[in-house]
């Protein structure tokens, strides 16, 4: 067997075909690239026993992944969350089952770390001495990260309002950081300029084609560990939706690999913020493209995308399996956030908050039924954004009593 069975790029809008041997980005139509892999070889000499030997990190799927010479492969031993039940959760909200896929707990805190691990690989073994991209915070803090693990160069540009770790990391890994008093869209146009005058290489979300198939090793793990079965929903929180589209992906690629049968794909929910809801917006007026959307704001950072370039490949993913699109206020999350702490003992990052709370809200209506097995993705630790989580602690004096501080005056303050 081959390390990789990558076969080619194509287009999934006019269906143009590129070559995977050669630094490649968007179509000449505009639409990101996705990646092709000869299935019909890799089925008849791979199966699930062979994982089973395999070190616990995404790579153990190299064949289904577009790295081709393992020499270059660039990993912190990436993957392999746990998918983690939730009990008291599912009865409150009144669910047969439900569980947690944790990216908080992989390398630099997010599942960012997936695409990165898989993107700087694959842009190591092309060639590429230096790359650039818009952030919104966690993205770049992997990116840099990883490129410096590759000893290659990284440009990042992330909105001044960015979570401060995320500047931090980006820093510390000796990336050319800059800061952009706006939205993630004025950081990106600032990044395309910059390429253009330059050999630098852009990794903007789906300006390269090889994130998403880090991102969906997500959806690789949850059908290995549920059994190569699949949940009845999972939920997504989306704003350039590169996560959704790759675990869409994968699950796609098992049905054509035969490790899950045809019938079987989970209705999938992207999940957004009331205050930047495009897709939501888009799939509640049945178009295939969102549009940009004004004055975006919300506490949950890594959501606020206004345009995502691959809004399209998000709704396709929506329609094909039945899914939906679901906003949540910020209060909304900032309770679910706090309700999943004090029932689960998870300390969840906002987006993910958001996720959980949309599934709360779906139960409410019965899109989500008692019946259903659910999957929130959780895409990184809640410690990663102090500033999220207002609190007002009691300040005890050296002699003072426990005993003249009522326990619930915590509740109050923190409510």
């Amino acid at each position: 067997m081959t390390y990789s069975y990558l076969s080619h790029l194509y287009c999934p809008k006019c269906e143009e075909t590129y070559k995977a041997s050669e630094p490649q980005h968007l179509c000449t139509c505009g639409s990101p690239l996705l990646v092709s892999y000869d299935l019909d070889s890799l089925k008849k000499l791979w199966s699930p026993e062979q994982l089973k030997e395999r070190t616990p990190d995404l790579w153990r799927y190299h064949e289904l992944l577009p790295l081709q010479d393992p020499t270059y492969k660039t990993s912190l031993g990436e993957g392999m969350s746990p998918l983690i039940p939730l009990p008291t959760l599912q009865t409150d909200m009144n669910i047969r089952k439900l569980h947690m896929k944790d990216e908080g707990i992989i390398p630099t805190g997010s599942f960012k770390a997936r695409g990165a691990a898989v993107g700087v690989s694959k842009a190591k073994e092309l060639g590429v001495k230096e790359l650039a991209m818009p952030t919104n915070g966690n993205a770049g803090a992997a990116w840099s990260l990883y490129a410096s693990r590759a000893s290659m160069e990284s440009t990042i540009v992330m909105p001044f309002d960015a979570p401060k770790i995320t500047r931090n990391e980006c820093a510390l890994s000796g990336a050319n950081l800059f800061l952009v008093d706006g939205l993630i869209s004025d950081a990106g146009k600032i990044v395309a300029e910059a390429v253009e005058k330059s050999e630098l290489y852009d990794v903007s979300t789906l300006k390269e084609p090889y994130r998403i198939e880090g991102k969906k090793t997500m959806g690789l793990e949850i059908a290995e560990q549920l059994g190569w079965d699949v949940p009845d929903v999972i939920l997504y929180p989306t704003g350039g939706g590169v996560g959704l589209i790759g675990i869409h992906k994968a699950l796609r690629e098992l049905q054509e690999l035969g490790w899950i049968t045809k019938d079987q794909m989970p209705r999938l929910v992207a999940v957004q913020s009331e205050g930047c809801a495009p897709i939501v917006e888009a799939w509640q007026q049945g178009q295939r493209e969102s549009s940009f959307w004004k004055d975006s704001e919300t506490i949950a950072f890594g959501i606020n995308v206004p345009k995502a370039i691959g809004d399209f490949l998000v709704l396709d993913a929506l329609y094909d399996t039945g899914g939906c699109a679901a906003a949540v206020s910020d209060h909304e999350l900032l309770e679910e956030q706090k309700r999943i702490a004090q029932k689960e003992g998870a300390f969840v990052c906002p987006e993910g908050a958001a996720a959980f709370a949309a599934a709360r809200k779906l139960r409410s209506e019965n899109w989500i039924t008692a019946e259903d097995e659910v999957v929130v993705l959780n895409t990184g630790a809640g410690i990663k954004y102090p500033d999220t989580v207002q609190v007002d602690i009691p300040v005890l004096q050296p002699g003072d009593s426990l005993g003249t501080i009522n326990p619930s005056d915590n509740d109050k303050r923190n409510s």
